[in-house]
């Protein structure tokens, strides 16, 4: 094990179980170490304020993703962008009427001007310009709900994990995913497209540096768990339904680095039973994640 992992869960606080809510936790007040000063950029403000060097996000391409970029509301479409002759459809027809009544300019282009402005493959024949996402304090985030439920990527690089990183966060009730600014790749129109909208809905928080806001977060009181092949415990064994805590994923490949591996206060695998050795970051974090919230479900 580790040097200087916790081999324990933290003890439970006092004051009985956590209301009812998303996860095991409501929407009410916690206490924690502030540690705001510690994550933001120099001079960055505070709540949802945007900063210099965001999550990026600006393209947004492919159906479900436009639909859901319009829906939410969260941030400023500046327009959205079809190929000429699509056949009609539901989503298609969604998209059209949301533009209108936020007064979004929509354009429609030729193929070969569509694929000019396109960065993914397949775009669906659809993709909006818009403002940059907007990151939220970590502070914000465990205030928000009395036992949080956080993921945090350490050098995940391929855009696809991500967007699928996200869209498993969203559908398993994961309050925050946590960004390192290095070493990880940002929101680009890939990881837009394969959330299909999830990063409209699951709040980022950008962080320095993986070490540093695990120490961070511990000393707010969040139980740091890394999944990492050569954990010394199976993910199922472990039952944190209660308990405040972050999940930390590894790079495609070389997995946590060794620095987070020492810091996390547990390692846990995932029981491979076939003759592949692993899973990709992507398809190992949602079996964890879902993991995580069916024990939330029945705490």
């Amino acid at each position: 094990m580790a040097k200087g992992r916790r081999n324990t869960p933290p003890p439970k606080r006092k004051g009985g179980r956590p209301q009812k809510g998303r996860g095991a936790g409501g929407r009410g007040q916690r206490g924690t170490t502030p540690i705001r000063d510690s994550l933001a950029e120099p001079g960055s403000g505070s709540g949802q304020n945007r900063r210099a060097k965001g999550p990026g996000g600006e393209r947004v391409e492919g159906r479900h993703a436009v639909r859901e970029l319009l829906l939410a509301g969260t941030r400023k479409v500046r327009e959205v962008v079809f190929v000429g002759g699509l056949d009609a459809s539901p989503i298609l027809d969604d998209i059209r009427e949301l533009a209108a009544e936020q007064r979004v300019p929509v354009r429609e282009v030729g193929r070969g001007a569509f694929d000019a402005l396109s960065d993914t493959e397949s775009a669906q024949g659809v993709l909006a310009e818009a403002a940059p996402l907007v990151e939220v304090d970590l502070d914000d985030v465990l205030r928000g709900t009395d036992v949080p439920f956080l993921v945090m990527v350490d050098g995940v690089t391929d855009p696809h994990n991500l967007g699928a990183i996200f869209r498993t966060a969203d559908a398993a009730g994961v309050d925050a995913v946590l960004l390192p600014r290095h070493r990880s790749v940002r929101v680009s129109p890939t990881v837009t497209k394969t959330a299909a909208g999830a990063v409209e809905h699951v709040p980022i928080v950008s962080v320095q540096g993986v070490p540093a806001a695990i120490q961070l977060l511990q000393k707010a009181e969040v139980w740091v768990m890394g999944l990492d092949e050569a954990g010394d415990r199976s993910i199922f064994e472990v039952d944190l339904a209660r308990e405040p805590l972050c999940l930390v994923l590894g790079a495609e490949g070389a997995g946590l680095s060794r620095l987070v591996r020492e810091r996390c206060d547990q390692l846990v695998s995932i029981p491979m039973q076939g003759a592949v050795a692993s899973l990709n970051v992507s398809a190992a974090g949602a079996v964890a994640m879902f993991d995580v919230a069916r024990r939330r479900m029945g705490a």
